[in-house]
């Protein structure tokens, strides 16, 4: 299936890394140290957070999904070797397995500052991490338009990628009996969720414009939902995801959300409807993504059906697989559809099962350092 130009779908990634002491394994407060020696390799790529055991880094914009995979790769190396100069490892969940926020020390700045004073313990306890993917819609008129069809129907599926990445069972030495507590952290925030459905561009842009001029906001980037039209970037953000175990399930991710935004386009391109559903009733499936993960039963409120989490994805995958081979994503699609026979689950499963063996959340905290540097290479570059 020929959908516009595939090099249109453009993809950008963040990722928000747990800085970890090597000895300890608990969550070091050190970024300002390390963006300071970082800023010559990385320049403005790798940022702090309001707490400081947080590193974010940002990709370039890259055409394909194969490009950003060397991309990302490279990145994380360089990225581990800096920080190990610190005494720290890069770690890569939605949660800390047992480090506390209250011990973590604040970034300091202007822009954290007004978060704090408007936000205080909400924003002081935000110890979570998450993977953001941008996918490009074009920037003429028409693109903005048909994006703003795709992000109100691609809503449906955001559930599905939360059961994707889902890592983050445990918050401050207790095992929450979710699979993303992350997902919780986060709706203590407003303007944070499923989004409500825009009927055009101009709509979305008049209530951003609306909540800034009443004060409520100084930009749309504060508007924290699970899915949003970038106002700066000609791209839809996926922002729902747990911060993946490895990097293969990133980039699978990450090609899963451009697939879905390629597929829709080309749908809706032709004038072929997708049923746009309310906000509420995406919430129930999400919660059962955030509950269960992949062992969720997904509710299908267009066609009256109950059915597993692991079904749902698979027709996903199906109903995507047109757009994936002009992609370049086969391979990511097709290691997305083995997760879901393997009986190991997502990363949160696999936690969950080293703490049920062993009993030691140290061992998790092992475990997912091992994962996030799973299949990168060391460089020294």
């Amino acid at each position: 299936m020929k959908t516009r130009e595939a090099a249109c779908f453009t993809l950008g990634v963040e990722e928000e890394f747990q800085l970890v002491d090597t000895h300890t394994g608990e969550l070091r407060s050190c970024a300002p140290a390390i963006l300071a020696r970082g800023y010559e390799q990385f320049g403005e790529q790798i940022t702090s957070e309001v707490l400081q055991a947080t590193l974010e880094l940002t990709s370039d914009v890259f055409p394909t999904i194969e490009v950003a995979r060397q991309a990302l790769s490279v990145s994380r190396a360089r990225l581990a070797k800096l920080v190990a100069q610190e005494g720290v490892a890069l770690m890569s969940a939605g949660t800390h397995p047992s480090s506390s926020w209250k011990v973590q020390k604040r970034s300091e700045g202007e822009r954290y500052d007004e978060l704090v004073a408007e936000y205080q313990d909400v924003v002081l306890s935000d110890q979570i991490f998450g993977l953001h993917v941008h996918v490009g819609i074009g920037e003429s008129p028409h693109d903005r338009e048909i994006g703003m069809k795709v992000f109100s129907q691609a809503r449906t599926w955001l559930p599905h990628l939360l059961a994707l990445s889902t890592n983050a069972p445990f918050w401050e030495r207790r095992y929450t009996g979710l699979k993303s507590y992350r997902a919780v952290q986060r709706r203590r925030f407003p303007r944070t969720g499923i989004p409500d459905a825009f009927a055009s561009w101009s709509d979305y842009e008049r209530y951003v414009q609306r909540l800034v001029a009443m004060g409520a906001i100084d930009n749309g980037k504060k508007i924290w939902w699970d899915m949003r039209p970038h106002v700066f970037f000609p791209t839809l953000e996926f922002r729902i995801c747990d911060m993946p175990a490895t990097l293969e399930d990133t980039l699978a991710i990450a090609a899963l959300c451009q697939a879905l935004v390629a597929k829709l386009t080309w749908l809706n391109e032709r004038g072929r409807e997708v049923p746009v559903l309310s906000s509420r009733l995406i919430e129930e499936n999400e919660w059962r993504a955030m509950r269960y993960g992949l062992d969720a039963r997904w509710l299908d409120f267009t066609q009256g059906r109950d059915i597993s989490m692991r079904a749902a994805l698979a027709e996903l995958l199906d109903f995507v697989d047109e757009v994936v081979a002009e992609l370049g994503s086969r391979r990511e699609i097709n290691y997305l559809r083995a997760l879901l026979e393997d009986k190991r689950g997502t990363g949160a499963d696999q936690q969950i099962a080293v703490y049920e063996e062993s009993g030691d959340l140290r061992r998790v905290v092992s475990f997912l350092r091992e994962q996030t540097m799973q299949g990168i290479q060391s460089t020294e570059g």
